[in-house]
């Protein structure tokens, strides 16, 4: 909030910072930090998983996992919870689309 001071009849305002809207922050900090390089990381529980199943895992595995296909997926950046997705398949493609940030 703005705050004036009076002298006389003219009206100067205490307080120059212009009022920064929430996209205009958001603007401002992926053009400062948007080259930041960061790790995302899906947790999917995987059913009945020993360490027998990891060191027989090879390409074209496939392993049943333990969550509803609606489920929601918990989303992570740097190990940081950020939202939960879901799977989709678009075409021949799986993505994830992202249903809730946390």
């Amino acid at each position: 909030m703005e705050t004036a001071t009076q002298t006389g009849t003219e009206v100067t305002p205490t307080d120059a910072t212009p009022h920064v809207g929430r996209e205009a922050e958001q603007k401002h900090l992926i053009e400062e930090f948007g080259w930041l390089p960061c790790e995302l990381s899906l947790e999917i529980p995987i059913a009945k998983f020993t360490v027998s199943d990891l060191l027989t895992l090879s390409k074209d595995t496939i392993l049943e996992s333990a969550c509803h296909h609606a489920s929601d997926i918990p989303l992570r950046a740097n190990g940081l919870l950020i939202g939960w997705i879901e799977f989709e398949v678009i075409g021949n493609r799986l993505a994830a689309r992202i249903t809730e940030l946390a």
